[in-house]
């Protein structure tokens, strides 16, 4: 059975474009932008546009495998001055993710769904390292952020600052064989693209443990 994808804060269509090369259908993209609406109509007439992410309600959109989203840096980048971080109004947009993730899981679960079978199963995130030490004390927003993704797939469960007191560009969390998460700082000069560009990718498994799989093999 091919998987499905769902891309959030969908820009020119990066996480659609990856999905295809590797045989995953993209359904649906969310994106308000018209030049980028434009580009994703021409290279995916068949994936639908659903608009305002603000404006979604994830139990009334169509359930995908994979849900996709680099959320707004600019409060969380280094090289953007404030730095209001998840506080600021489009770094918060974060939120407006991990809020369609639940939408979409609760109506999959009150149609009986379970487990494995329960959409979306996974979701992957992009963003900034400026995450890493973002917010206060430094680094509470990438916290912040690690215990959102994990409350969609275990609720309240805490997660703690490193005793460092700063993050790892790569990491993992295990929860038995029911949840994991991973992420890890790329950069893309050494993925074919001629400049230097570093992302974190995290990659969550709400069901399962293959998140590390995903991102480091």
């Amino acid at each position: 059975m091919m998987l499905t994808l769902g891309s959030l804060f969908d820009g020119i269509g990066g996480f659609p474009l990856a999905a295809q090369r590797v045989g995953i259908k993209p359904v649906w993209a969310s994106e308000i932008e018209k030049f980028p609406i434009q580009v994703t109509k021409e290279h995916f007439p068949e994936m639908i546009h659903m608009g305002d992410i603000t404006k979604l309600n994830g139990a009334e959109l169509p359930p995908v495998d994979i849900i996709t989203g680099g959320s707004p840096c600019q409060d969380l980048s280094v090289a953007q001055g404030r730095r209001d971080g998840l506080a600021g109004s489009r770094s918060g947009l974060f939120y407006e993710m991990v809020r369609v993730v639940k939408e979409m899981r609760d109506a999959e679960k009150r149609r009986g769904r379970a487990a494995q079978s329960v959409r979306p199963r996974w979701i992957c995130w992009e963003n900034v390292p400026g995450s890493f030490s973002s917010g206060e004390p430094p680094g509470e927003d990438f916290r912040i952020v690690l215990q959102e993704f994990t409350s969609i797939g275990c609720g309240a469960v805490p997660i703690p600052r490193p005793e460092s007191g700063k993050w790892k560009p790569a990491g993992r969390i295990l929860l038995g064989d029911t949840f994991s998460l991973a992420w890890r700082c790329l950069n893309a000069q050494y993925w074919g693209v001629p400049q230097r560009r570093t992302r974190i990718l995290l990659v969550a498994d709400f069901t399962g443990t293959s998140a590390p799989q995903i991102l480091f093999e």
